[in-house]
Protein backbone atom coordinates (compact mmCIF):
# COMPACT_ATOMS: atom_id res chain seq x y z
CA UNK A 1 0.00 0.00 0.00
CA UNK A 2 1.20 3.50 -0.83
CA UNK A 3 0.37 6.57 1.26
CA UNK A 4 0.97 10.06 -0.16
CA UNK A 5 1.10 12.73 2.54
CA UNK A 6 1.55 16.50 2.57
CA UNK A 7 3.08 17.94 5.75
CA UNK A 8 0.58 20.29 7.41
CA UNK A 9 1.47 23.49 9.25
CA UNK A 10 0.97 21.90 12.67
CA UNK A 11 3.26 19.00 11.68
CA UNK A 12 6.21 21.26 10.85
CA UNK A 13 9.30 20.05 12.75
CA UNK A 14 8.03 16.55 13.53
CA UNK A 15 10.43 13.67 13.09
CA UNK A 16 9.77 11.55 10.03
CA UNK A 17 8.89 8.57 12.24
CA UNK A 18 6.39 10.65 14.23
CA UNK A 19 4.74 11.90 11.04
CA UNK A 20 4.45 8.39 9.60
CA UNK A 21 3.06 6.97 12.82
CA UNK A 22 0.55 9.76 13.30
CA UNK A 23 -0.75 9.98 9.74
CA UNK A 24 -0.96 6.24 9.09
CA UNK A 25 -2.62 5.82 12.46
CA UNK A 26 -5.19 8.47 11.52
CA UNK A 27 -6.07 6.32 8.49
CA UNK A 28 -7.06 3.48 10.78
CA UNK A 29 -3.79 1.57 10.48
CA UNK A 30 -2.21 0.54 13.78
CA UNK A 31 1.39 1.77 13.67
CA UNK A 32 3.81 1.26 16.54
CA UNK A 33 6.91 3.39 16.99
CA UNK A 34 9.13 0.49 16.00
CA UNK A 35 7.14 -0.08 12.81
CA UNK A 36 7.20 3.63 11.91
CA UNK A 37 10.96 3.79 12.40
CA UNK A 38 11.38 0.54 10.47
CA UNK A 39 9.46 1.89 7.47
CA UNK A 40 11.94 4.76 7.31
CA UNK A 41 15.18 2.90 7.95
CA UNK A 42 14.29 0.19 5.40
CA UNK A 43 13.86 2.72 2.60
CA UNK A 44 10.06 2.74 2.41
CA UNK A 45 9.68 6.51 2.90
CA UNK A 46 10.65 9.38 0.61
CA UNK A 47 10.46 13.13 1.15
CA UNK A 48 10.08 15.32 -1.93
CA UNK A 49 11.20 12.40 -4.06
CA UNK A 50 14.33 11.53 -2.01
CA UNK A 51 14.45 8.32 0.04
CA UNK A 52 15.29 9.25 3.64
CA UNK A 53 16.71 6.60 5.96
CA UNK A 54 16.94 8.75 9.11
CA UNK A 55 13.82 8.27 11.23
CA UNK A 56 14.81 11.32 13.31
CA UNK A 57 14.97 13.65 10.29
CA UNK A 58 12.68 16.67 10.70
CA UNK A 59 9.98 17.42 8.15
CA UNK A 60 8.93 20.87 6.98
CA UNK A 61 5.49 22.19 6.11
CA UNK A 62 4.27 21.48 2.58
CA UNK A 63 6.82 18.74 1.94
CA UNK A 64 5.47 15.66 0.13
CA UNK A 65 6.03 12.40 2.00
CA UNK A 66 5.36 9.07 0.34
CA UNK A 67 5.17 5.84 2.34
CA UNK A 68 5.40 2.87 -0.03
CA UNK A 69 5.15 -0.36 1.93
CA UNK A 70 5.85 -2.36 -1.24
CA UNK A 71 9.12 -0.56 -2.01
CA UNK A 72 12.24 -2.69 -2.13
CA UNK A 73 14.03 -2.80 1.21
CA UNK A 74 17.05 -0.51 1.01
CA UNK A 75 19.96 -1.41 3.24
CA UNK A 76 22.37 1.51 3.65
CA UNK A 77 25.42 -0.73 3.53
CA UNK A 78 24.37 -2.09 0.14
CA UNK A 79 25.06 1.34 -1.34
CA UNK A 80 28.62 1.42 0.00
CA UNK A 81 31.44 0.80 -2.46
CA UNK A 82 34.98 -0.44 -1.99
CA UNK A 83 37.17 1.99 -3.95
CA UNK A 84 40.62 0.61 -3.05
CA UNK A 85 41.81 -2.69 -1.65
CA UNK A 86 44.98 -4.73 -1.45
CA UNK A 87 46.42 -7.17 1.07
CA UNK A 88 46.95 -4.43 3.67
CA UNK A 89 44.40 -1.63 3.20
CA UNK A 90 40.76 -1.25 2.21
CA UNK A 91 39.01 2.07 1.53
CA UNK A 92 35.24 2.40 1.31
CA UNK A 93 33.00 5.15 -0.06
CA UNK A 94 30.57 5.35 2.87
CA UNK A 95 27.03 6.68 2.45
CA UNK A 96 25.53 9.06 4.97
CA UNK A 97 23.51 7.33 7.67
CA UNK A 98 25.80 4.46 8.64
CA UNK A 99 28.39 4.45 11.41
CA UNK A 100 32.07 3.94 10.68
CA UNK A 101 32.30 1.34 13.44
CA UNK A 102 29.74 -0.16 15.83
CA UNK A 103 29.33 1.82 19.04
CA UNK A 104 28.04 -1.24 20.85
CA UNK A 105 28.02 -4.95 20.06
CA UNK A 106 24.39 -4.87 18.90
CA UNK A 107 24.79 -2.17 16.24
CA UNK A 108 24.59 -3.52 12.71
CA UNK A 109 24.77 -1.94 9.26
CA UNK A 110 28.09 -0.16 9.88
CA UNK A 111 30.82 0.54 7.34
CA UNK A 112 32.60 -2.59 8.57
CA UNK A 113 29.47 -4.60 7.80
CA UNK A 114 29.39 -2.98 4.36
CA UNK A 115 32.88 -4.20 3.57
CA UNK A 116 32.13 -7.72 4.69
CA UNK A 117 28.87 -7.65 2.72
CA UNK A 118 30.82 -6.67 -0.41
CA UNK A 119 33.28 -9.49 0.22
CA UNK A 120 30.48 -12.02 0.59
CA UNK A 121 28.85 -10.74 -2.60
CA UNK A 122 32.16 -11.34 -4.41
CA UNK A 123 32.25 -14.92 -3.13
CA UNK A 124 34.96 -14.27 -0.56
CA UNK A 125 35.03 -15.38 3.06
CA UNK A 126 34.04 -12.29 4.97
CA UNK A 127 35.10 -13.12 8.52
CA UNK A 128 38.65 -14.39 8.13
CA UNK A 129 40.23 -10.99 7.35
CA UNK A 130 40.46 -8.49 10.21
CA UNK A 131 39.27 -4.91 9.82
CA UNK A 132 41.37 -2.60 11.98
CA UNK A 133 40.26 0.98 12.66
CA UNK A 134 42.68 3.78 11.71
CA UNK A 135 40.27 6.73 11.52
CA UNK A 136 36.55 7.50 11.49
CA UNK A 137 34.09 9.86 9.82
CA UNK A 138 30.76 10.83 11.36
CA UNK A 139 27.69 8.68 10.80
CA UNK A 140 25.99 11.62 9.06
CA UNK A 141 29.02 12.29 6.82
CA UNK A 142 29.50 10.46 3.52
CA UNK A 143 32.72 9.70 1.69
CA UNK A 144 36.08 8.00 1.93
CA UNK A 145 36.94 5.89 4.96
CA UNK A 146 39.93 3.55 5.34
CA UNK A 147 40.62 0.42 7.36
CA UNK A 148 43.77 -1.65 7.81
CA UNK A 149 43.77 -5.38 7.18
CA UNK A 150 47.10 -6.17 8.86
CA UNK A 151 48.76 -5.07 12.09
CA UNK A 152 51.64 -3.51 10.14
CA UNK A 153 49.25 -1.39 8.08
CA UNK A 154 47.29 -0.43 11.20
CA UNK A 155 50.42 0.77 13.00
CA UNK A 156 51.78 2.73 10.05
CA UNK A 157 48.47 4.31 9.03
CA UNK A 158 47.71 5.38 12.59
CA UNK A 159 51.15 7.01 12.71
CA UNK A 160 50.39 8.90 9.48
CA UNK A 161 47.11 10.21 10.88
CA UNK A 162 48.76 11.22 14.17
CA UNK A 163 51.47 13.11 12.27
CA UNK A 164 48.83 14.78 10.04
CA UNK A 165 50.53 13.30 6.97
CA UNK A 166 47.25 12.21 5.37
CA UNK A 167 45.61 14.46 2.79
CA UNK A 168 41.89 14.86 3.43
CA UNK A 169 39.56 17.21 1.59
CA UNK A 170 35.88 17.62 2.38
CA UNK A 171 33.03 19.36 0.59
CA UNK A 172 30.28 20.93 2.66
CA UNK A 173 27.46 23.45 2.43
CA UNK A 174 27.56 26.16 5.09
CA UNK A 175 24.82 28.57 6.07
CA UNK A 176 25.35 32.13 4.86
CA UNK A 177 28.26 33.67 3.00
CA UNK A 178 31.47 31.90 3.97
CA UNK A 179 34.78 33.43 2.94
CA UNK A 180 38.18 31.76 2.59
CA UNK A 181 39.77 31.44 5.99
CA UNK A 182 41.99 29.45 8.33
CA UNK A 183 40.38 28.45 11.63
CA UNK A 184 42.47 27.40 14.62
CA UNK A 185 41.31 26.65 18.14
CA UNK A 186 41.76 24.22 21.01
CA UNK A 187 38.89 21.75 21.19
CA UNK A 188 37.50 20.21 24.38
CA UNK A 189 34.87 17.51 24.86
CA UNK A 190 32.65 19.89 26.86
CA UNK A 191 32.92 23.63 26.36
CA UNK A 192 30.65 24.19 29.37
CA UNK A 193 27.21 23.51 27.92
CA UNK A 194 27.46 19.77 27.37
CA UNK A 195 28.78 19.72 23.80
CA UNK A 196 32.21 19.72 22.17
CA UNK A 197 33.69 23.05 21.27
CA UNK A 198 36.59 25.47 21.52
CA UNK A 199 38.12 26.79 24.72
CA UNK A 200 40.25 29.82 25.50
CA UNK A 201 41.55 28.33 28.73
CA UNK A 202 45.31 28.10 28.61
CA UNK A 203 46.67 24.57 28.61
CA UNK A 204 43.34 22.91 27.86
CA UNK A 205 42.02 21.23 24.74
CA UNK A 206 43.64 19.81 21.63
CA UNK A 207 44.90 22.02 18.80
CA UNK A 208 42.71 21.88 15.70
CA UNK A 209 43.31 23.66 12.38
CA UNK A 210 40.83 23.82 9.49
CA UNK A 211 41.34 25.50 6.09
CA UNK A 212 38.17 26.66 4.31
CA UNK A 213 37.85 27.77 0.68
CA UNK A 214 34.59 29.11 -0.75
CA UNK A 215 33.77 27.24 -3.97
CA UNK A 216 30.30 28.53 -4.87
CA UNK A 217 28.12 31.25 -3.36
CA UNK A 218 24.37 30.70 -3.46
CA UNK A 219 21.52 32.90 -2.23
CA UNK A 220 21.57 31.58 1.34
CA UNK A 221 24.53 29.18 1.57
CA UNK A 222 28.11 28.58 0.41
CA UNK A 223 29.56 25.40 -1.02
CA UNK A 224 32.99 25.03 0.60
CA UNK A 225 36.10 22.93 0.18
CA UNK A 226 37.62 22.13 3.56
CA UNK A 227 41.07 20.72 4.22
CA UNK A 228 42.04 19.29 7.58
CA UNK A 229 45.45 20.12 8.97
CA UNK A 230 44.50 18.17 12.09
CA UNK A 231 41.69 15.68 12.55
CA UNK A 232 39.70 15.96 15.75
CA UNK A 233 36.19 14.66 16.44
CA UNK A 234 33.56 16.85 14.70
CA UNK A 235 36.30 19.39 13.91
CA UNK A 236 34.79 20.78 10.71
CA UNK A 237 31.28 20.90 12.14
CA UNK A 238 32.44 22.72 15.26
CA UNK A 239 34.71 25.21 13.51
CA UNK A 240 32.13 26.26 10.94
CA UNK A 241 29.37 26.50 13.55
CA UNK A 242 31.52 28.62 15.85
CA UNK A 243 32.38 30.84 12.88
CA UNK A 244 28.64 31.52 12.48
CA UNK A 245 28.18 29.21 9.49
CA UNK A 246 26.93 25.79 10.63
CA UNK A 247 26.76 23.10 8.00
CA UNK A 248 23.31 22.62 6.46
CA UNK A 249 21.71 19.60 8.11
CA UNK A 250 23.61 20.13 11.38
CA UNK A 251 21.63 19.06 14.45
CA UNK A 252 24.13 19.42 17.30
CA UNK A 253 26.23 22.56 16.88
CA UNK A 254 23.42 25.01 16.24
CA UNK A 255 22.70 26.67 19.58
CA UNK A 256 24.79 29.80 19.02
CA UNK A 257 23.41 30.23 15.50
CA UNK A 258 19.74 29.97 16.45
CA UNK A 259 20.20 32.18 19.53
CA UNK A 260 21.34 34.94 17.20
CA UNK A 261 18.24 34.53 15.05
CA UNK A 262 19.73 32.37 12.33
CA UNK A 263 17.37 30.27 10.23
CA UNK A 264 18.35 26.62 9.84
CA UNK A 265 17.65 25.47 6.31
CA UNK A 266 15.94 22.08 5.89
CA UNK A 267 17.99 19.09 4.76
CA UNK A 268 17.48 15.34 4.88
CA UNK A 269 21.15 14.81 5.71
CA UNK A 270 24.27 16.61 6.91
CA UNK A 271 25.83 18.21 3.83
CA UNK A 272 29.39 17.13 4.58
CA UNK A 273 31.30 14.74 2.30
CA UNK A 274 34.82 13.30 2.57
CA UNK A 275 35.81 13.88 -1.06
CA UNK A 276 39.52 13.01 -1.22
CA UNK A 277 41.93 10.80 0.70
CA UNK A 278 45.64 10.62 0.00
CA UNK A 279 48.37 8.79 1.87
CA UNK A 280 51.66 6.95 1.45
CA UNK A 281 50.95 3.22 1.38
CA UNK A 282 52.06 1.79 4.74
CA UNK A 283 53.83 -1.19 3.15
CA UNK A 284 54.71 -0.46 -0.49
CA UNK A 285 55.56 3.22 0.03
CA UNK A 286 53.57 4.15 -3.07
CA UNK A 287 51.19 7.12 -3.18
CA UNK A 288 47.49 6.29 -2.84
CA UNK A 289 45.25 9.12 -4.05
CA UNK A 290 41.48 8.60 -4.05
CA UNK A 291 38.46 10.77 -4.74
CA UNK A 292 34.71 10.39 -4.27
CA UNK A 293 32.05 12.35 -6.20
CA UNK A 294 29.17 13.93 -4.33
CA UNK A 295 26.44 11.29 -3.81
CA UNK A 296 22.89 11.73 -5.16
CA UNK A 297 21.33 12.56 -1.78
CA UNK A 298 23.85 15.41 -1.42
CA UNK A 299 23.46 16.75 -4.97
CA UNK A 300 19.67 16.63 -4.66
CA UNK A 301 19.79 18.88 -1.60
CA UNK A 302 22.35 21.11 -3.31
CA UNK A 303 20.10 21.57 -6.34
CA UNK A 304 17.23 22.70 -4.12
CA UNK A 305 19.50 25.18 -2.33
CA UNK A 306 20.67 26.62 -5.65
CA UNK A 307 17.03 27.32 -6.53
CA UNK A 308 16.23 28.84 -3.16
CA UNK A 309 15.80 32.61 -3.11
CA UNK A 310 17.55 34.70 -0.50
CA UNK A 311 15.58 36.94 1.79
Amino acid sequence: MKHELRVEDDEDGLTLAALVRGRLGADGVEVTWSRARGLVTRGKVSVDGVVVLDAAARVKRRQKVVVDEQAKVLKPESAATIVFEDAHVVVIDKPSGISSVPYDKREQGTAMDAIRSAWRHAGRKATQTPLLVVHRIDKETSGLLSFAKTKLAERELQALFRAHDVERTYLCVAHGRMEDRRIESNLVEDRGDGIRGSTRRVGQGKRAVTHVRAVEEMPTVTLCEVKLETGKTHQIRIHLAEAGHPIVGEKVYIRDFTKKGGELLPSHRLLLHAATLGFVHPVTGGKVQLSSPLPPDFTSELSQLRRRRGK
